[in-house]
C-alpha cells in the first residue's frame, strides 16, 4: 500500500537522452551492457537513509526546513512509516541497494538495551521490506557521533565507559547488518579526532582506536560475516585533527595495527576534497595499496570549506573517478552510495527523486566514458609508454634489489648517462579525456 508521500509514484523509466521528463532516466539504463556487464551490476547504486529520511534541513544558521510526516521519528510507529516511504523511493528508483546507520532506522531508547531491542525490531520490519522488493543492504554502520556522549570521540574518548558503550553499539549494528545480508560494514570516525593537545593524550587515543578496530575485525570473524570491513577517511569534520584524515593516513594506521589485510576503504568524494586531494587520487591510492572497497558519491561546493554533500553533476569528474574504479577491477562487495542530500530550499517530495535521477544519470554518463577510455587504452598506452624504460633488465635490477647504490652509481658513470627530459603531455591527455566526455 502506498503511503501517499510521493503522490502517484511509478517506477522511474529510462527514456533516453532526448527525454525532458524530470522523472525519467536519460542515461542510466540498468540493463545496458557496458564492458561485458549490465550497468546496474557495474555501478551497484545505493541510496542512504540518513540524508534523505533523517536530516530535517538544518544548517549552522537555520532550523528545520523539511516537514516530513515521520518527524520527529521518536516512536516505533514513525520509524515504520519512515521505512515504508524509504522503500517506496528505493523501489521507484530501481536501486539494488540501500545503506543505513542504526540511529536512522530506529529511535534511540532510554537505555542501551532498549536501543538494541528497537534496532532488532526494525530489522524484522526491514527484512520483510527487503524480501518483498528484492532490495539488498550494501552496508550498515553505527552512529557514534550525534549524541552528546560522543562529544570527545567514541573509540578515542578519554572515558572508557564511552568506549564500551560504542563497542556495544557497533556489535549490535554488526549483528543486524549480518542478519540482513549486508555486503559490508562501515566505520567512520565523525568524532575521532581532537581540537587541542592541551587536553589530549594522543598516544592513548591512537591505541584505543587501533584496539577498537581490531575488536571489530575479530568479531567479524567470530560471527562469520563475509562482507568487508570498511573505514571511511574523514578530514577536518568536525575536529581540527582527525585520525582518519585520508587514504594514506588510514593506511599507515592500519599497518601500525596489523589490519592492512583486513580493512578496506569507503572513499567519499567530498572528504577527498576536504583533505586537499582529488577524488581520483584517493581512489587510485587505495587501489595501489590494495585497500579499495566502496565509494560515497557526493560532491562539495568548491567555494565552501565544509562537506556540503551535494549530488554529483559533473560528468568529467565522474569519468575520471570511474576510470580509477575500472582500473582497480571494479566493485566486488562495494558500490556507489549516494551520501548526498537535498539543498534545504528543495522542499518537495519529488525533489528527492529528481536529485537521485540526476546523480544516477551523471554517474552513468561518466562510467560509460571511463569504460570507453579503458577499452581504447586512450590513457593507458601513453602512461605505459612513459614508463617503458623500467621494463629494461638493468632498470628492473635497480628496483628488485639486485643492485646497490654503489652499483647503480658505477653503472651510471660507466655509461656516461646524460638523460634528457621528455614531455609529460598533460594538455594532450586532458584533450583525450574531453573527447570521451
Amino acid at each position: 500500500m502506498s503511503t501517499g508521500f510521493f503522490g502517484k509514484l511509478d517506477t522511474i523509466p529510462f527514456e533516453g537522452p532526448d527525454s525532458t521528463n524530470p522523472l525519467a532516466f536519460r542515461h542510466y539504463d540498468p540493463n545496458e551492457v557496458v564492458a561485458g556487464k549490465r550497468m546496474e551490476d557495474h555501478l551497484r547504486f545505493a541510496v542512504c537513509y540518513w540524508h534523505n529520511f533523517v536530516w530535517p534541513g538544518t544548517d549552522p544558521f537555520g532550523g528545520d526546513t523539511f516537514e516530513r510526516p515521520w518527524f520527529p521519528a521518536d516512536t516505533m510507529d514513525l520509524a515504520r512509516l519512515k521505512a515504508d516511504v524509504a522503500f517506496e523511493m528505493f523501489s521507484a528508483l530501481g536501486v539494488p541497494f540501500f545503506t543505513f546507520h542504526d540511529h536512522d532506522v530506529r529511535p534511540e531508547g532510554a537505555s542501551l538495551r532498549e536501543s538494541r531491542d528497537r534496532l532488532n525490531e526494525m530489522a524484522d520490519y526491514l527484512e520483510a521490506k527487503m524480501e518483498a522488493t528484492g532490495i539488498k543492504l550494501l552496508w550498515g554502520t553505527a552512529n557514534l557521533f550525534s549524541n552528546r556522549r560522543y562529544m570527545s570521540g567514541a573509540a578515542t574518548n578519554p572515558d572508557p565507559d564511552v568506549f564500551a558503550y560504542a563497542a556495544a553499539t557497533v556489535r549490535d549494528c554488526m549483528d543486524v547488518t549480518h542478519r540482513l545480508g549486508g555486503q559490508n560494514y562501515v566505520l567512520w570516525g565523525g568524532r575521532e579526532g581532537y581540537e587541542t593537545l592541551l587536553n589530549t593524550d594522543l598516544k592513548s587515543e591512537l591505541n584505543q582506536l587501533g584496539r577498537f578496530l581490531n575488536l571489530v575485525v575479530e568479531y567479524k570473524h567470530k560471527i562469520g560475516f563475509e562482507g568487508a570491513i570498511l573505514v571511511e577517511p574523514k578530514p577536518q569534520e568536525p575536529s581540527k585533527h582527525q585520525y582518519d584524515y585520508d587514504v594514506a593516513t588510514v593506511y599507515g594506521f592500519l599497518k601500525a595495527h596489523g589490519l592492512e589485510n583486513e580493512v578496506k576503504m569507503n572513499i567519499e568524494q567530498g572528504h577527498a576534497i576536504l583533505a586537499g586531494h582529488s577524488f581520483e587520487h584517493e581512489l587510485a591510492l587505495a587501489a595501489a595499496l590494495g585497500i579499495f572497497g566502496s565509494i560515497d558519491m557526493n560532491r562539495n561546493d568548491y567555494q565552501s570549506g565544509w562537506d556540503t554533500d551535494q549530488f554529483p553533476n559533473n560528468v568529467p569528474e565522474m569519468a575520471l573517478a570511474y576510470y580509477e574504479v575500472i582500473k582497480a577491477g571494479g566493485f566486488t562487495s562495494g558500490g556507489t552510495n549516494f551520501d548526498a542530500k537535498l539543498r534545504r530550499q528543495s522542499l518537495d517530495p519529488q525533489d528527492l527523486l529528481i536529485a537521485h535521477i540526476g546523480g544516477m544519470d551523471c554517474c552513468a554518463r561518466g562510467f560509460k566514458a571511463a569504460a570507453a577510455m579503458a577499452a581504447d587504452k586512450a590513457l593507458a598506452d601513453p602512461v605505459a609508454d612513459r614508463y617503458a624504460g623500467w621494463k629494461r633488465p638493468e632498470a628492473a635490477a635497480m628496483i628488485d634489489g639486485s643492485m646497490g647504490l654503489a652499483d647503480i652509481a658505477d653503472e651510471a658513470h660507466g655509461a656516461g648517462l646524460d638523460p634528457q627530459p621528455r614531455s609529460g603531455r598533460q594538455e594532450a591527455l586532458e584533450n583525450i579525456v574531453n573527447r570521451y566526455v
